[in-house]
């Protein structure tokens, strides 16, 4: 009256079976490998797109080159844009009414550019005039 413990020959994993649950196991595991280096790349590649390689007086030459006139007056700030969070060098450059009427702007002259402090690319420059 005795039960043997010995599962039926058909419920045992054939070797070939157990072989290739190993082989699938070593893909996942490749994969995740593949994945995580993936995905440190473009960790890096974000970061270095964020630094700032540009100094702010690099980026007041620069926009000085754009226009066409002697700015008296030079404002600088660093913003940063986008869904990338992109630092750019916001360059205001302005040349002031010595005396302007009440319906005059205070500017005689008045520009605004970018710069994007990772290249030093100019990206945009407007002029009031």
């Amino acid at each position: 009256m005795g039960t043997s413990s010995v599962p039926p020959p058909d419920a045992l994993p054939s070797p070939t079976a157990a072989r290739g649950r190993l082989i699938e196991r070593r893909w996942v595991r490749v994969g995740f490998v593949v994945g995580l280096l993936l995905l440190a790349f473009l960790v890096s590649q974000s970061c270095q797109k964020s630094q700032i390689r540009i100094t702010k007086e690099s980026a007041i030459a620069k926009a000085e080159r754009e226009v066409d006139f002697k700015p008296t007056n030079r404002q600088v700030r660093l913003l940063r844009q986008g869904l990338t969070s992109r630092p750019f060098w916001i360059v205001s450059l302005s040349v002031p009414r010595p005396e302007p009427e009440p319906n005059e702007p205070e500017f005689a002259e008045l520009a605004v550019v970018r710069v994007d402090a990772n290249t030093g690319n100019v990206t945009d420059v407007r002029i009031q005039r």
